[in-house]
């Protein structure tokens, strides 16, 4: 089954808070593997929008360190998994460890409602 994961990015690593991120990295997973990746720039941050903007964007699996209730919410209903306390490492490192099953996290980093 095709998944792509999705990883918010600032200084190359990943993003504690998900709305404030620099890009995106996405990954095109099938069979646990990786098959394709790059990087995109979002478009400005507004409220609500990331969650329209990634599914449009192919993703169905978002992976962040800090997220909000309401941007999980809005993710939910766009039928995309949000995992949230992901430690801060290289997006490739995330998306492998996910992969494998040893990804660990911790409770989410942000405290917005």
């Amino acid at each position: 089954m095709k998944q792509v994961i999705v990883i918010p990015v600032t200084d190359k690593v990943l993003s504690q808070h998900f709305g404030h991120c620099e890009e995106f990295y996405f990954a095109t997973v099938s069979d646990g593997k990786i098959l394709d990746e790059h990087m995109q720039t979002p478009p400005e941050h507004e409220p609500g929008l990331y969650p329209k903007w990634v599914k449009e964007q192919g993703g169905t699996l978002v992976i962040a360190g800090g997220m909000g209730q309401k941007a999980r919410d809005l993710f939910a209903a766009q039928q995309i998994e949000a995992i949230v306390g992901a430690p801060s490492i290289e997006p490739r490192q995330v998306a492998e460890q996910y992969l494998d099953g040893t990804l660990v996290t911790v409770a989410n980093t942000c405290n917005h409602k």
